[in-house]
């Protein structure tokens, strides 16, 4: 039987996280038989990103009520606003409660966390929003990604195609992990080298994040509280 990646879209998302580990799983679906990828959303309809891109999902929510993987996009402010989105959460919920893979990209993993499912679990997101898991029982782990149980979890952005690649040797094999990864010829060396953490600009990133916070929980002033003083 094939197997259904579902790709949730929302508005406001960062369309890397989503594009990046789409791509990956599509080459799978077209190198192995048995997998088919999709994006779903609440509508078909275009949806802002956080750029100039719109995007669209393929199907809706009703659609493909329980995908065998599940992978979710973050953002900035609003993937804070959508952890009040209880139409996306229930999706999440359901979805992610009976998906043989769950998995998230940047801040996408807070998502997951507000429907419930990183109770106990270890896991990762973007650094500047790290310990914000702990306000969902998880544990927090500045790693790549985060593998517990049959929940992945990726740092910032382009952390999403590491995981992806992991989750195809899961879903298939290493072999075609490795085929994937030249199909897609993701050979990382980054100009200025790789990121040195102890120089992580927090200065820039504490405000930003604190107005993030402040912007998308401007009408959940509890759970801005929670988030915030679980990064304190």
């Amino acid at each position: 039987m094939t197997k259904t990646i579902a790709f949730v879209l929302y508005p406001g998302l960062t369309p890397l996280d989503l594009v990046g580990p789409l791509q990956a799983l599509t080459v799978l679906s077209q190198l192995r038989p048995g997998f088919a990828t999709m994006v779903v959303g609440q509508t078909l309809d275009p949806v802002a990103t956080d750029t100039p891109l719109r995007v669209a999902a393929d199907r809706s929510f009703e659609e493909v009520p329980e995908p065998d993987v599940l992978l979710v996009p973050g953002g900035l402010v609003p993937t804070i606003r959508a952890l009040t989105d209880q139409r996306l959460l229930d999706y999440l919920r359901h979805a992610g409660g009976r998906a043989e893979q769950v998995t998230s990209v940047c801040t996408g993993s807070l998502l997951l966390g507000a429907a419930g499912l990183l109770e106990g679990r270890q896991a990762t997101t973007h650094w500047a929003f790290l310990d914000a898991l702990a306000a969902f029982g998880a544990t927090p782990r500045r790693r790549r990604w985060a593998a517990d149980g049959n929940v992945i979890t990726a740092a910032g952005v382009s952390a999403g195609l590491d995981m992806a690649l992991h989750l195809i040797t899961r879903l298939a094999d290493e072999d075609a992990a490795r085929q994937v990864q030249f199909a897609i010829e993701y050979d990382p060396e980054p100009p200025l080298g790789g990121l040195s953490w102890p120089d992580a600009p927090r200065s820039l990133w504490d405000p930003l994040r604190e107005e993030t916070l402040r912007q998308g929980l401007a009408d959940a002033p509890d759970l801005r509280e929670r988030l915030l003083s679980a990064m304190r």
